[in-house]
């Protein structure tokens, strides 16, 4: 369970996860020793992660999709093999009209049919496949605060 300042901390990592600790502790009226404490207790409870943002265009990644993907049978294993691939960063399990959505990274269009036709299509399971590819990122953001 979260406290108000576990959420206060939280807020504060997703506006610069880079904010140092003190300026944490300034904002939330810890020490700097129980931010510390509290940001490692998060980490390892798996509900902070704190990462690099990066822009794949600027990676070298060219191509990036969302795969609207629909199963027979049951998803989870679907979803598991999906998770897998070094170039899907994203999977869900849905309701709609795909049972499973997949965003991709690929390094060009030869890469994104390679993965798409030669090891999405093969999982076990997989039905269908809708492949959305991305014109442009308009906006990519992890700030959506705490409740």
């Amino acid at each position: 369970m979260l406290d108000a300042q576990d959420k206060a901390i939280i807020a504060e990592l997703q506006r610069d996860g880079r904010a140092p600790y003190a300026s944490i502790a300034e904002t939330v009226g810890l020490s700097e020793t129980a931010i510390r404490k509290r940001v490692k207790r998060l980490t390892e409870a798996g509900v902070v992660q704190i990462v690099a943002v990066t822009d794949p265009i600027q990676l070298g990644f060219d191509r990036q999709a969302m795969i609207g993907i629909r199963v027979a049978g049951p998803l989870e294993p679907v979803a598991e093999a999906l998770s897998a691939m070094p170039e899907v960063d994203y999977v869900v399990i849905t309701a709609g009209s795909y049972d499973v959505l997949a965003e991709v990274v690929c390094e060009s269009d030869a890469h994104l049919l390679e993965l798409v036709s030669g090891r999405i299509r093969a999982v076990e399971g997989v039905r269908e496949t809708d492949t959305l590819m991305y014109l442009k990122l308009q906006q990519q953001t992890y700030a959506w605060g705490v409740r």
